[in-house]
C-alpha cells in the first residue's frame, strides 16, 4: 500500500521518552512532515507488534532503547493536498517510556534530536496532538 494517496489509513507508531522535565523530540527528514519536530516514530511493519515497532523506530531514529512501555493514546494525522484529496493518513499509536540512559543521536529519516522541556514546545512548533499525548504520558 502506498504511503502517498493511500486506499486506507496506515498505522504509525510514536514514542514519548521522558527524562525528568524533558521529552525527546526528533526533526523529520522526509515528507509528510519534513523539517517538523515531533515524537520519534514511524510505520508499523507487517508481522510486527505495535510495541516492537515502537522499540525499533526509537532505536533507528535515536539510537536509544527503553524499558517498560505503556500506551499513552492514539491520534489521526490526515494531510490533504491542494485539491482536498487525502495525500497521507496515519492512525498513530503513541507509547511512552522513561529514559534509561545512553546518548540520543539522529538516524534513519531524522535530521536532529533534542531533549525539550514543556516550556520550550512553542519554539519547536510542536503539534497540539503531540503535546496532548506528552501530557497524558506525564500524568501516568
Amino acid at each position: 500500500m502506498s504511503r502517498r494517496y493511500p486506499d486506507a489509513p496506515r498505522v504509525g507508531i510514536g514514542i514519548v521518552v521522558l527524562r525528568g522535565e524533558a521529552v525527546l523530540l526528533v526533526r523529520r527528514g522526509q515528507p509528510p512532515a519534513q523539517g517538523a519536530w515531533s515524537l520519534p516514530g514511524g510505520g508499523q511493519e507487517l508481522g510486527e507488534t505495535a510495541e516492537a515497532a515502537a522499540r525499533r523506530e526509537l532505536f533507528e531514529e535515536t539510537g536509544l532503547t527503553v524499558g517498560a512501555l505503556w500506551l499513552a493514546g492514539a491520534v489521526d494525522s490526515i494531510h490533504r493536498d491542494t485539491e482536498g484529496r487525502i495525500e497521507y493518513h496515519y492512525t498513530i499509536l503513541d507509547f511512552a517510556a522513561d529514559y534509561q540512559g545512553g546518548e540520543a543521536r539522529s538516524g534513519g529519516d531524522v535530521s536532529a534530536v533534542a531533549w525539550v522541556a514543556e516550556t520550550e514546545f512553542d519554539a519547536y512548533e510542536l503539534w497540539a496532538e503531540a503535546r496532548r499525548i506528552i501530557a497524558v504520558a506525564r500524568r501516568r
